[in-house]
């Protein structure tokens, strides 16, 4: 199966203007209802993931990119992954986060291989996590730092709104990815 090209884009430009393709602006992002965000989104996913056979096609068009089932995997450990991270900032002082190869971890855990169903859950259950976790953050927490390899500094409260930009343009491609689907059929 000839795997999509690897994302290696600095997305954090993000967190100073709105998103052209999904429309994710920052200015829309009230902190006090950052794990409500999270939570609505992990429900859309649930929706995504079970609309039948469709979740498991790569939309025809090049460049070649995921199926649904696969953003919906790598939404999940996305949630997964900035859970660990939010945790790390709230304890530790401007810590370094660990790199991650998304594109190695799809490859890893064969995501096209995955069940739609199990994916939903575990993508339910991590952004259910996430969401408690900045449910819980308040005053000065906010403002705590921590950083990535390349230099990149997040506070708690850039990360949350910077994490939540993923899985929402990520939405935003697999409704591209069914009309395309859609289209072809």
């Amino acid at each position: 199966m000839q795997q999509p090209d690897a994302d290696d884009a600095d997305w954090t430009w993000v967190l100073e203007r709105p998103c052209p393709d999904c429309g994710f602006d920052t200015a829309d992002v009230a902190l006090d209802q950052l794990g409500g965000r999270i939570r609505a989104n992990a429900a859309a996913w649930r929706t995504v993931l079970g609309s039948g056979e469709r979740v498991l096609l790569r939309p025809p068009s090049p460049p070649v990119r995921w199926s649904a089932l696969e953003y919906g995997a790598h939404v999940r450990d996305v949630y997964r992954l900035f859970t660990e991270r939010v945790e790390l900032m709230l304890r530790k002082d401007d810590p370094q986060f660990a790199n991650w190869d998304q594109d190695a971890t799809a490859l890893e855990e064969r995501y096209w291989e995955q069940d739609p169903d199990r994916v939903a859950y575990q993508l339910a259950v991590a952004a259910g996590k996430l969401a408690d976790v900045y449910d819980r953050v308040g005053g000065d927490e906010w403002q705590r730092s921590g950083r990535r390899s390349n230099g990149s500094v997040f506070t708690v409260a850039t990360l949350g709104i910077y994490c939540l930009h993923d899985p929402v343009h990520h939405l935003w491609d697999v409704a591209q990815g069914f009309e395309e689907l859609a289209d072809r059929t």
